[in-house]
């Protein structure tokens, strides 16, 4: 094997437990999330969900926001067998990187509370801030999400701010198209 053929593999090698460790974390830290919501005891069911093509639309209609993904992460989590809530895991795009976030629901779809999970830029950090996101919890698919009116706005902050606020309400849209 040639230097450059090392170096190359040796980089993909990298990448790859990089990403790993990553989604690891992701993971970890949305899971720590849903059972401070539901318990301790909580049973949490992950499912990669692929998002039907008539429900991403009204969703992302209603948001003004496209997903990046053709689907989301949904947790179910169950106490003693019996369906408690929901949280959906997402992403939307912040400046330059993307914002992955988690929305809480309850089994009719208002929200209990919303995180970031990762933040990955410089700027704009503070939509991570507690008490920013607990202007959602009560929110649904039918409540405003105007920044500036019925959610506050974070100067500085303005790109993410919007982008989690769109985020929100079309993970709103989407749990009431799906369930």
């Amino acid at each position: 094997m040639n230097r450059f053929s090392f170096l190359k593999f040796s980089s993909i090698i990298f990448f790859c437990l990089c990403t790993l460790v990553h989604g690891q974390e992701i993971k970890k830290t949305t899971e720590a999330l849903l059972r401070n919501q539901f318990g301790k005891s909580t049973s949490l069911k992950e499912q990669k969900y692929t998002i039907p093509a008539t429900a991403k639309k009204k969703a992302e209609s209603a948001a003004k926001q496209k997903f990046n993904n053709s689907f989301i992460y949904i947790y179910t989590a169950s106490v003693n067998g019996a369906v408690k809530g929901y949280g959906f895991l997402d992403n939307v795009q912040g400046k330059a990187m993307p914002i992955t976030f988690l929305v809480i629901f309850d089994t009719k779809g208002n929200i209990l509370s919303s995180a970031i999970v990762k933040y990955r830029e410089q700027y704009g950090g503070e939509v991570a801030d507690k008490n920013w996101n607990k202007q959602f919890k009560g929110k649904n698919s039918s409540s405003d999400f105007t920044v500036g009116k019925s959610i506050d706005a974070i100067s500085g902050a303005t790109i993410s701010v919007n982008s989690v606020t769109r985020g929100i309400k079309k993970l709103a849209v989407l749990f009431r198209e799906i369930f």
